[in-house]
């Protein structure tokens, strides 16, 4: 399965950024505690995550199919000093080296549930002995309580969609977390799914 990338480049090309500088919140929380190893952001957009994690003593991969913004992630590494390994695939088909990531991070992408499950056997495949897989996206459930993220209901997921797509892993967390949207109309709440499992070979 392929994805166009031109929409995503036009996006990322229209502003300075789409994303902000710092981190997605839950990332910080969850990566926060971890000993810094090495991390794979997958879809990584601008590089926000990547770039926090290398700051922090994490040797980083980070992948996305945007030439764009691998491009502003590049600039955005240089001028916070840091290095990280910037690859424009799709993540999709892109197979990542096995057993070989402490972290997996997966932020906000949305596909449908058979790419999600394809993404998720990558990333499950990459992970070291001991190793942590993150993700958080915009839940079904946002699409009548909450706001913004995609419309679609077939590429929003639950907690228990991305429980299933995990395999063998340990589900540490797998949850609904709300997050603070600032609005002209004030502050609204957005609902995410949050998934974190751990590799463990008994």
């Amino acid at each position: 399965m392929t994805m166009d990338s031109r929409a995503w480049n036009e996006r990322y090309a229209a502003a300075e950024l789409v994303w902000s500088e710092t981190p997605n919140v839950f990332v910080a929380e969850v990566a926060g505690v971890l000993p810094a190893g090495r991390a794979l952001d997958l879809a990584c957009g601008e590089g926000r995550n990547a770039i926090w994690l290398a700051r922090r003593g994490w040797t980083v991969t980070g992948v996305d199919f945007s030439e764009t913004a691998i491009g502003k992630a590049q600039h955005l590494a240089e001028k916070a000093h840091v290095t990280v390994n910037w690859v424009c695939e799709n993540v999709i088909d892109w197979e990542p080296e096995a057993d070989s990531f402490d972290l997996v991070v997966i932020c906000y992408l949305h596909l449908p549930h058979g790419a999600m499950s394809r993404v998720l056997g990558h990333a499950r495949r990459a992970l070291a002995e001991t190793g942590w897989l993150f993700v958080v996206g915009h839940a079904r459930a946002n699409l009548a309580s909450g706001i913004g993220g995609p419309q679609d209901p077939c590429v929003l997921y639950e907690p228990d969609d991305v429980k299933d797509w995990l395999g063998d892993l340990e589900v540490v967390r797998a949850e609904h977390v709300n997050r603070a949207v600032e609005t002209p109309d004030g502050s609204r709440t957005a609902i995410d799914t949050l998934v974190l499992a751990h590799r463990s070979d008994g």
